[in-house]
């Protein structure tokens, strides 16, 4: 089936004054019609939201999102419902009892929203959600995986839970025909990363979907290298005074003590600069409220670590002070990606980076090598799991910051498995209906998950979690109370022995050199002396951009990425007279050979008139190539060149062409 996708959207969305790019009509075209798994990478700001917006609508049934933050749901839950979509949103702060019983409708059918917002946490921790979930799923046509670098392993931003993703979608979805689309979503991803992904979602490479440039060439890139830390404290307080009046973001990442984002707004506002702190240990009302108020231009500096990031959509900010060095060229990128986003209104930005030979040691001491659980914690968080015991035991996954740090490589190289998602005790049941439950309950005189289990060795674990929420669903067991949540697991090894010890060690070290050499690369780019536009250029090279692509840095009236100014003034023009052109479009001279004039010109009666601008004509290397190019023209297609050259005459040298041009078709 076909769609007019600019039509769809205008039709869905009647409120929204907003033109689709052609990376995001693509990115349709991938989910809507050929009906693909897919990858899209796109630039912050970039419009990402839309596509699954408009995919989702159009293929009916229910969207499930999997986002990262809180903030980012509630941004785009409440974006969708101000254009007439019904949300839902599963999350630690929304009323749980509310949640729970728009659960059970939904799984009875009785509730149908048009988006489903859930973390990847929730999703993998949750048996209730996974449960209501997986009875919808005839109905469930496409799962969006927000910000979907957090999958990697290998990338900074990497969160455990986000590899489980793809275990709910093979469990809900057995069947290959019933499994939803996948559309994956993110701003910036390196070339080890998308394969990581697309392995982990089944995407084929035809299938991702990249902007033809990642550059945010509205943001001026600025570095500075210091030797002291007192010079680099100067020049932050020189360029908050230089920027007075405007929104500044500063990010600083430590939290507390000398420099971090507490002194740092403390010593702002003594300097009377309008300024607070944004952290992690803030409650999500006090970040939401800071967040308002920076909105609302009450608040001109933030310092803030990475929690002001993802999810975070304010169009004007103007300055971003990096104070500490990034870890990656990918977070750089994203960070910076928080300024001028209102581009397509003619919004800019500069981003400082202030950095020392001291921060990169910090960096790659503190925030790199320090953040990976040492043996001792490995050996005793195994240890508080376990209890020197193998079998079925319940996991608390939530209480316990050192089994959520651990977890993950004790599952990576079986020790343990999940084995269910349910809850620690059936304590929560008034009243039960369910012949199947009284009789499995009856055989234990203690109600722990666990000693039910044990005392029922015939019965599956998870066979009896979902008979049980089946019968909640059926409302065969009123509830005297809602039940906990906890993992369910399989300990196969009481200990961790030396030869475990060392493979996830081994795991941890690989880890770490990723990201030392990821930092290592950003500071050797950092320290070749590069101009904006060569950074952001040497950026979107790492990150994938094909290098022919790299050049295309001036955008025309038409939306299309030029290399020159000269070839804006022609392209403006073109599209001013209304004349039908292409861009570098491949026009071919024989089977497998093609050569790529400036513009093709497209006239109403078929007829196709090739524009080639001579910007760097005098140069030898250049000259050759046009002589060359020249000969093709003159053997293939004569009659149908048309020349401009670099001069201060381009505008009239150009309306002269378009005059014949528009002569050739009256």
């Amino acid at each position: 089936m076909e769609y007019n996708i600019d039509e769809k959207f205008k039709e869905i969305f009647p409120k929204l004054d907003y033109n689709l790019t052609g990376i995001q009509k693509d990115s349709i075209q991938k989910v809507v019609v050929e009906r693909k798994n897919t990858l899209a990478i796109i630039p912050t700001g970039g419009g990402k939201s839309a596509i699954y917006w408009l995919s989702g609508k159009i293929l009916g049934g229910i969207t499930l999102v999997i986002s990262p933050l809180i903030s980012l749901m509630e941004e785009q839950s409440e974006k969708l419902n101000e254009n007439n979509c019904t949300t839902f949103m599963l999350h630690g702060q929304e009323n749980v009892k509310e949640q729970y019983s728009k659960l059970i409708d939904l799984a009875n059918k009785n509730y149908s929203p048009d988006f489903i917002f859930v973390s990847p946490e929730r999703l993998a921790t949750d048996g209730m959600i996974e449960y209501c979930l997986k009875k919808r799923k005839k109905d469930i046509k496409l799962i969006v995986i927000d910000e979907v670098h957090c999958v990697s392993q290998w990338g900074d931003s990497f969160r455990p839970f986000y590899k489980r993703i793809n275990s709910f979608i093979n469990d809900a979805f057995e069947n290959e025909k019933e499994k939803p689309r996948i559309l994956a979503l993110t701003a910036t991803l390196n070339p080890k990363e998308i394969k990581d992904i697309c392995s982990e979602f089944d995407i084929n490479s035809k299938d991702i979907i990249r902007a033809e440039t990642l550059i945010r060439k509205e943001i001026n890139l600025q570095i500075f290298k210091f030797n002291k830390e007192d010079e680099k404290e100067e020049k932050l307080w020189e360029l908050c005074k230089l920027h007075k009046g405007e929104k500044i973001l500063v990010y600083v990442y430590k939290k507390y003590y000398g420099r971090g984002v507490e002194d740092l707004a403390q010593k702002a506002e003594e300097r009377g600069l309008n300024s607070i702190c944004f952290h992690g240990d803030m409650s999500a009302e006090e970040r939401k409220d800071i967040i308002k108020r920076y909105k609302n231009n009450e608040i001109d500096i933030v310092f803030a670590t990475n929690a002001f990031g993802m999810g975070i959509d304010i169009s004007d900010i103007r300055v971003v002070i990096h104070y500490m060095i990034p870890e990656s060229i990918e977070q750089y990128y994203q960070e910076i990606g928080r300024a001028a986003r209102d581009a397509k209104q003619g919004g800019t930005a500069i981003a400082y980076l202030l950095y020392s030979n001291k921060n990169v040691d910090v960096k790659k001491e503190f925030f790199i090598n320090s953040s990976y659980p040492k043996p001792e914690k490995l050996i005793e968080t195994y240890k508080k799991i376990t209890n020197g015991k193998s079998g079925i035991n319940t996991l608390f996954y939530f209480q316990d910051e050192d089994i959520q740090e651990c977890l993950q490589y004790y599952l990576n190289i079986g020790l343990i498995e999940i084995v269910g998602k349910g809850f620690s005790d059936f304590k929560f049941i008034q009243n039960c209906e369910d012949e199947y439950i009284n009789n499995v309950l009856a055989k234990s005189p203690i109600k722990t998950i666990k000693l039910v289990l044990k005392n029922n060795p015939d019965i599956e674990p998870k066979e009896l979690i979902e008979r049980t929420y089946e019968a909640i669903i059926a409302d065969k067991i009123k509830l005297s109370k809602l039940p906990d949540k906890i993992l369910l697991i399989n300990v196969k090894e009481p200990e961790i022995n030396e030869e475990k010890l060392k493979q996830i060690l081994q795991d941890i070290e690989e880890k770490k050199k990723y990201r030392n050499d990821l930092l290592d690369y950003f500071v050797s780019r950092l320290e070749n002396d590069l101009s904006s536009i060569q950074l952001h250029q040497e950026i979107a090279r790492y990150l994938g951009v094909d290098k022919h692509q790299l050049n295309k840095i001036y955008t025309t009236s038409k939306g299309d990425l030029v290399r020159s100014k000269s070839e804006v003034i022609i392209a403006n023009l073109l599209y001013e007279h209304h004349i039908k052109y292409n861009y570098e479009e491949k026009l071919f001279y024989s089977d497998t050979k093609w050569i790529e004039p400036d513009f093709t010109i497209y006239l109403k009666d078929g007829t196709k008139i090739y524009w080639e601008h001579l910007g760097l004509i005098g140069t030898e290397e250049y000259d050759n190539r046009w002589m060359e190019k020249l000969e093709i023209y003159e053997n293939n297609f004569p009659g149908r060149l048309r020349k401009t050259y670099e001069s201060g005459a381009l505008t009239d040298a150009s309306l002269k062409i378009i005059k014949e041009i528009k002569s050739m078709e009256e």
